[in-house]
């Protein structure tokens, strides 16, 4: 199981930094993503990181504003989010998969207020 914290309101340009650590296991060997889902929309992919490879990805509307991270010594990666837009109020799941294994956290709400 992977537990997600961090969710909160904030309000237009504002900041939060999202967790996500797992239970049971260790980070090392996964992809972690973070997913979001807006009422009335479908969960989309958001950002993801390789813990072996160091690989990121984000989506386009997140690039130059958010940025995935990881502290091996936690093990827990994080999605910082800066100049937040209330496009980006969702609740937002992380992600843990490898071959053979897929996680999913419970979610964490942002609500970001103009």
């Amino acid at each position: 199981q992977l537990q997600a914290s961090g969710g909160g309101w904030v309000q237009v340009g504002g900041s939060l930094r999202l967790s996500c650590a797992p239970s049971g296991f260790t980070f090392d060997d996964y992809a972690v993503g973070w997913f979001r889902q807006a009422p009335g929309k479908e969960r989309e992919g958001v950002s993801y990181i390789h813990l072996r490879h160091g690989a990121t990805w984000y989506t386009d509307s997140v690039k130059g504003r958010f940025t995935i991270s990881s502290d091996s010594t936690k093990n827990t990666v994080y999605l910082q989010m800066n100049s937040l837009k209330p496009e980006d109020t969702a609740v937002y799941y992380c992600n843990a998969e490898r071959s053979g294994s897929n996680y999913w956290g419970q979610g964490t709400e942002v609500t970001v207020s103009s």
